[in-house]
């Protein structure tokens, strides 16, 4: 079955230019995007996305930076989407992530790791559903894919 995983490409990651870049890398992944928009979030849909956190010291310095400026929040799908999607992520501190991960390859400091990634299958179905209504993923064949997948 094909899981999927919400991205999002944080206000760092969009103010240095980085949305191709990013969108590229998942692409080239192999991962198909059934659906993207550029919002600018709102303290709501901030509180609810990260509200695992809300108890941890780092919440409102989180929030305020996630809402500092806009996000490209995407929907990706693929088989083993989630894995797949934080293998070309990287480790969450970027001096600490591989080469030839996003963060690995473009990012300095934890507090500006340019994506984030849904850490499970279930959690990317929840996240999307913060950001998209059913109706806003297109489900779409995409030609490549036996070249992609057995």
């Amino acid at each position: 079955m094909e899981e999927r995983t919400l991205i999002l490409v944080k206000p760092d990651g969009v103010q240095r230019g980085l949305i191709g870049e990013i969108i590229g890398r998942f692409e080239r992944r192999g991962l198909k995007l059934i659906g993207m928009k550029f919002i600018h979030m709102s303290q709501e849909l901030a509180e609810t996305h990260y509200g695992i956190h809300k108890e941890r010291p780092f919440y409102s310095d989180l929030i305020n930076y996630i809402r500092s400026g806009p996000v490209v929040a995407m929907v990706w799908t693929g088989k083993n989407a989630v894995e797949a999607a934080r293998g070309t992520i990287g480790a969450t501190n970027p001096v600490a992530a591989s080469a030839g991960t996003i963060r690995g390859d473009l990012g300095m400091e934890i507090g500006r790791n340019l994506v984030h990634g849904s850490d499970s299958p279930e959690n990317g179905i929840k996240e999307a559903g913060y950001f998209f209504a059913e109706s806003e993923l297109v489900d779409w064949n995409r030609d490549l894919d036996s070249w992609i997948r057995e």
